[in-house]
This record gives C-alpha cells, sequence and structure tokens, in this order.
C-alpha cells in the first residue's frame, strides 16, 4: 500500500506519532481512530520510504503555512503558491484537501515549528538531497510574493540550522531558486516551455562560478542531475507526487547545461 493509503487509512499517522502525528491526527480526525485495529501490522520502522514519505508531505505544507504566516500577513501570492505546488504535484481531492489543512495548521499561533522540523530532521535520517528539496520548497514560497523579507530569511536560517545545514549552503539555495524564478518567469508571467535562462542564471542553477573550468561544469551538471533526479529523490523518501517538480528541476538543470555549452563553444 502506498504512503498516502496507510495516511488516510489512519494507522499510519498515528504510528508516525509526535507533533506531525498529532498535526495529521487533527487533519485526517477519525480516519485515524479507524485505522487503530490494525496498527500492529501496520508498523513500519524509523526510515522507511513510506514513513519518510508522509513526513516529507506533512511538514512541507504545514511549514509553508507557517512561513506565509511569519510576516504578519498571508499574500495571496504565497496561498497561490502552495495550490500550485498542490497542483504541480497532481494530488487528488482528498490529499489537496488534507494539503490545505496542513498550510492552515501551520499558520496557527500555537505551531509547533521546532518540534515539528526536530522530528522531520529525525525522520530523515540524514538524507541531505532530501532535507535540500525541503529546503528549495520552502524557498519558493518565501519567494512567491516577488520579495524574501526578513522575517522569512530569519525563519529559514533557524530550520537550517535546527537541520544542520549551513548558511553557506543556503545561500547557494537560495541564489538557484532565484535563478530558476528568473527562468520560469518568477514576476508573475506564465512559464515558456522554450525560454532558456541567462547565461548568469544557468550558472547559478548549477551552482558554480563563471570562471570555472569545462570540467568542473560537466561535474556540477553531473552533480545536479543525480542530486535532483526523481527516482533517486524519490527512493530516499520524497513523496511520488512531488516527482513532478523533481523532473522539472532536472529539465532546467540540463537547459541551464545546454545554454553554458554553447557558451563555451562545447
Amino acid at each position: 500500500m502506498s504512503w498516502w493509503g496507510k495516511l488516510a487509512g489512519g494507522a499510519f499517522g498515528f504510528i508516525l506519532g509526535g507533533p506531525l502525528g498529532a498535526l495529521l491526527g487533527a487533519v485526517l480526525g477519525h480516519n485515524l481512530d479507524r485505522g487503530l485495529a490494525g496498527l500492529e501490522a501496520e508498523w513500519l520502522q524509523p526510515g522507511e520510504q513510506e514513513r519518510v514519505q508522509t513526513a516529507f508531505f506533512t511538514a512541507t505544507f504545514s511549514i509553508m503555512g507557517h512561513l506565509a504566516k511569519v510576516d504578519g500577513s498571508v499574500s495571496r501570492e504565497e496561498i497561490d503558491l502552495a495550490e500550485l505546488v498542490m497542483e504541480r504535484m497532481d494530488l487528488d481531492k482528498a490529499m489537496r484537501e488534507t494539503a490545505i489543512r496542513l498550510f492552515k495548521q501551520g499558520k496557527s499561533e500555537d505551531f509547533p515549528l521546532d518540534e515539528v522540523v526536530e522530528q522531520f530532521r529525525s525522520e530523515c535520517h540524514g538524507r541531505s538531497t532530501l532535507i535540500q528539496m525541503f529546503i528549495e520548497i520552502q524557498l519558493q514560497a518565501a519567494y512567491a510574493d516577488g520579495k524574501f523579507n526578513a522575517a522569512e530569511e530569519r525563519l529559514l536560517l533557524h530550520i537550517c540550522r535546527q537541520m544542520g545545514i549551513p548558511e553557506t549552503l543556503f545561500r547557494r539555495l537560495e541564489q538557484m531558486v532565484q535563478a530558476e524564478r528568473h527562468f520560469a518567469g518568477g514576476d508573475g508571467e506564465a512559464r515558456n516551455e522554450y525560454a532558456a535562462p541567462s547565461l548568469d542564471d544557468a550558472y547559478a542553477i548549477l551552482n558554480i562560478p563563471r570562471n570555472a573550468s569545462n570540467d568542473e561544469v560537466k561535474r556540477a551538471y553531473r552533480r545536479q542531475t543525480s542530486q535532483h533526479h526523481p527516482d533517486k529523490l524519490v527512493a530516499k523518501g520524497l513523496p511520488e507526487e512531488m516527482m513532478k517538480i523533481a523532473a522539472e528541476k532536472t529539465h532546467e538543470i540540463r537547459q541551464a547545461y545546454e545554454q553554458i555549452k554553447a557558451a563555451r563553444g562545447l
């Protein structure tokens, strides 16, 4: 059974436990009670793929809601971004409703941010590429209204410290997200499937300086492609529904690499 099937069935939400399990209980309600009978049979050891997928889904949308509220108000753009992520994940009706409720839970005054982040970090079991993907999604949410304010920056830096991500890596991820927004029409324009990023954006997407050697460019391309490969991320615990987001990122990485190759005559 898929991670969502177990979550919707109820038992898996209880097995997850902790603040993430409490969030699931709040949004799924009596569905969890119905699953108690199968508790022993549904037991999953910490770190198993479906457990991580559930933790990723729960943390992504609840923290996205908290991030949207941190500057004092939730903008229409931030709500639209959350809905866009759900659309790109091609969630069915039940999953979409759950994601929206988690987003609202994150906006509540008593949202246990530190406890949620700590449990999510623990459930990831050191899977750095999965944690980086999570931060990239939150950065996209922070930039949804076209600006990255000080309150959002402080919150994301706090989350990164708690998850063991150094600020230098956070800044590189920030540059990558900015470049992806330029490439995708981040000022509100529709994505142009055939548009190419600027050369500066292309280097930022590959996370290398313009003076990198040709060999460094090739290594960066292989590294970024490997880190964002949808199948590899799902194997590490990315929910299957987020494969489309990972596939879009690998497409952007490939286009950026092709533009750098063309500029260098490779």
